[in-house]
């Protein structure tokens, strides 16, 4: 199921199991996995895109293997806040993926994450083609860890 709010999502969250969140490219999906506690976001890879059934296909026994139990996806908004063609390109990969899982997804705005995760590689001196290599993946970190401290927040403050 689909989730507009983080809060009904994480209300749906079994318990002990990991999160993860995507950064879908058009060529590319970078994908985050949590820890079981869900306070950490760590890149895990990044699959490179062929259609979408031969992506989902590795995309879910990749969570599957890392026995997650919900979706954070990248939504893409223009800076402005509003959603163009990216944006409905994601929510139409949701909807097809909610067809395929009974995992529980959302939303999470990812305006500038490639940007954050480029700086944090630029720092750490990585090169260029090694940057190329995990950019999605660290910004799928940006965008799950995002997520993640604001499920924290919520736990905080109800």
């Amino acid at each position: 199921m689909v989730f507009e709010e983080i809060t009904e999502f994480a209300a749906a969250l079994p318990s002990g199991r990991a999160v993860a969140g995507l950064d879908l490219g058009t060529a590319t999906i970078g994908v985050a996995i949590s820890d079981r506690l869900l306070s950490t976001a760590t890149p895990a890879e990044t699959i490179r895109r062929k259609k979408f059934g031969i992506d989902a296909e590795k995309l879910l026994a990749l969570l599957n293997a890392r026995e997650v139990g919900g979706i954070v996806l990248g939504l893409p908004r223009n800076m402005d806040g509003s959603e163009g063609a990216r944006c409905q390109s994601t929510r139409a990969f949701a909807r097809n993926l909610e067809k395929l899982t009974p995992l529980p997804m959302t939303f999470w705005d990812e305006r500038l994450s490639t940007v954050a995760a480029e700086r944090a590689l630029l720092e750490a001196d990585t090169s260029r083609k090694r940057r190329a290599e995990v950019i999605d993946h660290v910004a799928a970190g940006f965008i799950l860890q995002g997520a993640l401290d604001r499920m924290r927040n919520l736990r905080l403050e109800g």
